[in-house]
C-alpha cells in the first residue's frame, strides 16, 4: 500500500474539519440569523488565518502579488462567501446529516469544472467517484 502524499493528508484534514464545521455550524446557527452566523464565522476564519500567517512569517506585500492571482483569489473569496451563506441557511433549515452530504456535490461539480477549465484528466476512477457522490446526494434529495 502506498503511503499518503502530503496533499492527501491535508485533504483528509480538510474533510475532518469540514465535518466538524457542519456539526458546530448546525448547533451555532440555531437562534441566530444565518447570514449573521456566516459573518461571525468569517471573522473567526480571518483571525485564525492571520494568526497562522503571522506565526509562520508568511506575510507578503499585495503589490508583489501578480494581478491574475489577486483577481482569482477575489473570485474565490466571493464564491466562498456565497457558498457559506447558502450552507448556513441550509443548515438552519434542514438536517445536517442531509445538508452536508448534498453540499459535497461540489466534489462532483469540481471534477467536471476542472476538466472543462483546467484540462485535468477524466479517468475512470474519477468519473466513477463523481457518479457515486452524485448518486448519494440524489438519494438524499428524494
Amino acid at each position: 500500500m502506498n503511503s499518503f502524499s502530503s496533499w492527501q493528508i491535508f485533504a483528509l484534514g480538510s474533510a475532518f474539519f469540514a465535518a466538524l464545521t457542519a456539526i458546530f455550524g448546525k448547533i451555532g446557527v440555531s437562534g441566530i440569523n444565518s447570514n449573521l452566523a456566516t459573518l461571525f464565522r468569517t471573522v473567526v476564519v480571518l483571525f485564525v488565518t492571520a494568526g497562522i500567517i503571522s506565526l509562520r512569517g508568511e506575510w507578503q506585500k499585495p503589490e508583489n502579488l501578480p494581478g491574475r492571482t489577486i483577481l482569482f483569489l477575489v473570485f474565490s473569496g466571493v464564491a466562498t462567501g456565497l457558498s457559506w451563506l447558502c450552507y448556513y441557511r441550509a443548515l438552519q433549515l434542514g438536517p445536517v446529516s442531509q445538508v452536508a452530504p448534498i453540499d459535497k456535490l461540489s466534489v462532483a461539480m469540481v471534477i467536471v469544472l476542472s476538466f472543462i477549465f483546467l484540462g485535468e484528466a477524466l479517468t475512470l476512477k474519477t468519473i466513477l467517484g463523481g457518479l457515486l457522490i452524485t448518486g448519494g446526494a440524489v438519494i438524499l434529495l428524494l
